[in-house]
């Protein structure tokens, strides 16, 4: 069969229309319910321009074609597009081939085709559908859009991008009225920092960039990756608030808390009630700091915790050391080495507890690369019997056990007798402790040294009491009993008969013991309990350095070192 060109353009505008004339029946289903009452409040359709209009019932039943150059409108509505079928009963149409509908000066939509109500001023837009608002582009397959409530909505996949921030999700809603946006299922956020947030469900506002993400939520920005339930993350500042227990996750550290404020700019996160920070970094040191408030700096690699603060540090093949204070902070240093390390700083109220070694005072100091402990300020130290008193105390550590400690100015130590009423006791300037497997074996004294000692008989009595003093003292010891000891030079020293020896013979001037302070467990930590103002140390003033200052010159010393002036002779 043969047909002429004209013939032929109108067999296929007859398939075509009769195609199209299925469609506004299924489309209408789509709609949403409304009161379809016969006044139309906004007036009908106008047609404004079109190369040829006619009719086919045969295929469009009481519709009118509109063919080439096709320009409608509605309410404020513009709408091009290649052919039309236009209802006017129903006062809607079927548009087809590069459909652009336009609404005011911010407001685009494109597509392959358009399906549009009057009178529920409702659209339905399909293939490869671009809607325009303001700086925001969405792209989908298959968009509907109430003109009435200012609302896109698709089901089948879409995309959003504004700026540099592209969401994709296989639902999503967009409102002109306030340039929001919602995402339900499978909902991926990218920016241009190289952001990404992936969650079930996001409300996104265009003007704020603030983004809220509801469900299993993973944010992954800068070096972080956050996981939430509930989080607010603004896609131009980079900041991020976080509710319902998020987790911040860091290379190798971890910051817990029931709420949490993060900058990714700054790097800096802020953690509220029930705080966790675990740094994992090295595996043969870990560290984790407690409170209901503290924060993360990540360039930095500082922690700080307080509000009933609680650091604790895992060595390996040691117990691990609980340190509170008011506050703890912890810096690490060399983090891109093999030689990375820590050092926790506690202020103010401060009570230590690991099995072998307990300790209270105002500061302290550890270092995980020295593996020292450095108390100051009124500080005391226990080992097993032993309790150690002086200006500043260094406790170092071995891998597992005590190793030494270091006692600087008004050094004491003194250890119970299992009489409860002896107490052996060594007193000076500055004190070294030597420790093997946690049990003492030599101390050494320098500066005003002093020993007091029991010896114990083999029947666990005490028959003497020993007393040394001199300029320089050690003692060494073995099985918890003096030895022997070396003093120097010139010592002077005495032997009394058990309960014979003078009062201060028996205790020293400094003598105190504490043991209604000193913590039990991690959970005594928190109870502060201070020493009695009558046995606080007295700190001692080291002694100042001389200031340099110059002499008064007198005038007759000025004017005999001042160069004498050359006389003016011009004249003026």
């Amino acid at each position: 069969m043969n047909f002429s060109s004209s013939q032929h353009r109108t067999f296929w505008i007859g398939v075509g229309l009769f195609a199209l004339f299925l469609l506004p029946s299924f489309a209408l289903t789509l709609l949403p319910i409304r009161q379809r009452g016969g006044v139309r409040k906004d007036g009908p359709i106008q047609i404004h321009h079109a190369q040829r209009l006619f009719k086919d019932a045969a295929t469009t039943g009481d519709g009118q074609v509109l063919v080439g150059d096709v320009f409608l409108s509605h309410a404020g509505m513009r709408l091009k597009c290649d052919s039309a079928v236009f209802y006017e009963a129903s006062n809607s149409f079927m548009a087809y081939g590069h459909v652009h509908f336009t609404q005011g000066d911010t407001l685009s939509l494109r597509g392959d085709s358009i399906y549009y109500d009057g009178t529920s001023q409702f659209a339905q837009v399909f293939h490869n559908v671009t809607m325009r608002h303001h700086k925001m582009t969405l792209l989908t397959d298959h968009l509907n859009y109430d003109r009435i409530a200012g609302r896109g909505f698709y089901d089948v996949g879409g995309k959003i991008i504004d700026g540099k921030t592209v969401l994709t999700s296989q639902q999503g809603d967009y409102f002109t009225t306030t340039r929001e946006a919602n995402f339900n299922e499978d909902v991926l956020l990218v920016n241009e920092k190289k952001d990404t947030l992936h969650t079930e469900n996001l409300h996104y506002n265009t003007r704020t960039k603030w983004a809220h993400a509801t469900g299993k939520t993973n944010l992954f920005s800068g070096g972080s990756h956050i996981y939430t339930t509930d989080g607010f993350y603004n896609t131009d500042s980079g900041q991020a608030r976080l509710s319902q227990r998020p987790q911040l996750f860091n290379k190798g550290r971890k910051l817990v808390g029931d709420s949490i404020a993060y900058n990714q700019k700054t790097g800096f996160s802020e953690a509220f009630k029930n705080v966790v920070f675990t740094d994992s970094t090295d595996q043969n040191n870990k560290n984790i700091l407690l409170g209901d408030y503290g924060w993360y700096d990540d360039k930095k690699g500082e922690a700080m915790a307080t509000e009933h603060a609680l650091a604790k540090n895992f060595s390996r093949n040691a117990d691990t050391l609980y340190v509170h204070a008011d506050t703890l902070r912890l810096f690490s240093y060399d983090l891109k080495t093999d030689s990375a390390y820590r050092v926790l700083h506690g202020y103010f109220h401060v009570r230590a507890y690991r099995t072998d070694v307990q300790a209270v005072c105002d500061s302290l100091v550890f270092n995980s690369r020295q593996k020292k402990l450095t108390l100051f300020r009124d500080p005391i130290a226990w080992s097993d019997d032993r309790q150690i008193l002086g200006e500043e105390i260094n406790v170092f550590a071995n891998d597992s056990t005590l190793d030494s400690v270091y006692v600087e100015r008004q050094a004491l130590i003194v250890q119970a007798l299992p009489d409860s009423t002896l107490f052996n006791q060594v007193a000076g300037n500055v004190m070294q402790a030597y420790f093997h497997k946690g049990e003492i074996y030599q101390a050494r004294v320098d500066g005003n040294a002093i020993v007091i000692n029991y010896p114990m008989e083999k029947d666990t009595t005490f028959l003497y009491q020993n007393y040394c003093e001199a300029s320089k003292m050690r003692v060494d010891i073995a099985q918890r009993k003096m030895q022997r000891f070396w003093a120097a030079p010139n010592p002077t020293g005495k032997t009394y008969p058990i309960g014979m020896a003078p009062p201060e013979h028996t205790k020293l001037s400094n003598f105190a013991w504490f043991d209604y302070v000193r913590p039990q467990s991690p959970d005594d930590l928190f109870e502060w309990r201070p020493k009695n103002a009558a046995e606080k140390l007295k700190v001692q003033p080291r002694r100042n350095a001389p200031l340099q200052t110059l002499k008064p010159v007198s005038k007759k010393q000025t004017e005999a070192t001042t160069p004498p002036q050359k006389e003016n002779t011009e004249q003026p």
